[in-house]
């Protein structure tokens, strides 16, 4: 039999969690880019063996596309975003946990927690990454898997769809 158990973090709580990412982050400074990447690499790696609840599952898909996202050519990342997720991933490359990872249903909340945090933080560059990736799985099936599909192309594509519905809602609102 299963229970299920919700909590809310208050302001406070939250920003207890902060201060540790703020603290992980200091820390993660003297790391090379490449080893945060890895240590955050090896804790979704260690998460995905383990028997997660799907609430951190979720969380721990995202953090996955966030180093994909860091990862991809293609995407062609400017180095302040690079920057921004690297400092936010700073904390899986603690191997000091609030909560021991080991612990059945339980060791992965603060993890949870961390993750959802950075993807607040990252919201925005999380959405952009998504949008980027289904446009290019269209577009290679369209085109082919040669066609060169990267982060400008799809800039462009936003643009013109962008100036369509602009014009669109143009003549919508001209017709009343």
């Amino acid at each position: 039999m299963s229970i299920q158990i919700s909590f809310e973090l208050s302001d406070s709580d939250l920003d207890h969690f902060r201060t540790m990412m703020l603290a992980a982050m200091e820390k993660a400074k003297e790391l090379p880019p490449a080893e945060v990447l890895e240590k955050a690499r090896a804790v979704c790696a260690q998460m995905e063996q383990a028997n997660l609840p799907d609430f951190v599952r979720h969380r721990m898909e995202s953090l996955e596309t966030l180093i994909s996202a860091l990862e991809d050519p293609e995407w062609q990342m400017p180095e302040d975003e690079k920057s921004e997720i690297l400092t936010s991933l700073a904390y899986f490359s603690e191997p000091e946990d609030l909560v021991p990872d080991n612990i059945p249903g339980l060791g992965y909340v603060d993890d949870a927690i961390m993750i959802e945090l950075v993807i607040q933080e990252l919201s925005q560059d999380l959405s952009a990454y998504r949008q980027f990736c289904s446009f290019r799985t269209t577009e290679e099936n369209r085109r082919g898997s040669e066609a060169n599909i990267n982060r400008d192309t799809w800039l462009s594509s936003k643009r013109t769809e962008l100036r369509s519905n602009m014009r669109r809602s143009r003549r919508l609102f001209s017709r009343r």
